[in-house]
């Protein structure tokens, strides 16, 4: 099993990146977390990665993390998902989110993915709950404040629970101006 890699970036495509490891170039199917992170061309990429061995070729998966490898692994143990689909889940839903979504059993959340439908997020949300899930923010009680800053986010194009994730994860440091409450928050999604 190829559980990592170590290479020399030679190509990034729109959803692969291509790896020089030991003289042999080698495709692999990453994460947006992978793409956006990535070095420039003839940088040195460290990934985790997963390989898939089917009767006509090996795929290579890769991923920022352990962490995004482990969710993709329970992604794939879901009926109708396969390598794909879980990795356009990974790669449009954080894993904070996809977290918030199963622990408080909110299937919608999973629908924006491409080609995830009712079906196919339901029973995503009811395979991981009991693999992935966070504790529910049921208690998630915003300041007046920290509604502008949902509305703002929600207008940005971030679903209900995107952004209560991202205000809730900003703390009681948090400055008290809804302008630098809203950074902060887009600083959440910005992260790996």
């Amino acid at each position: 099993m190829i559980t990592s890699l170590r290479g020399i970036l030679q190509r990034v495509g729109d959803h692969e990146l291509t790896l020089e490891v030991g003289g042999v170039g080698l495709q692999v199917a990453v994460t947006g977390r992978v793409l956006e992170s990535a070095p420039s061309i003839g940088r040195s990429i460290y990934i985790e990665t997963y390989l898939v061995v089917r009767e006509d070729a090996l795929l290579l998966y890769g991923f920022s993390s352990q962490e995004e490898r482990e969710v993709f692994l329970e992604l794939l143990k879901v009926t109708g998902v396969g390598p794909r689909l879980a990795l356009a889940t990974l790669s449009n839903l954080s894993i904070d989110t996809l977290r918030l979504a199963v622990a408080n059993n909110q299937p919608e959340a999973l629908v924006r993915v491409p080609g995830i439908g009712k079906k196919t997020s339901e029973r995503i949300v009811f395979h991981l709950k009991d693999r992935i899930a966070m504790a529910p923010i049921m208690d998630f009680a915003p300041t007046e404040m920290d509604e502008e800053v949902v509305s703002v986010l929600t207008a940005l194009g971030y679903s209900p629970m995107e952004a209560q994730s991202a205000v809730h994860s900003l703390g009681s440091e948090a400055p008290d101006e809804v302008e630098e409450r809203v950074k902060l928050a887009l600083q959440y999604f910005a992260k790996p």
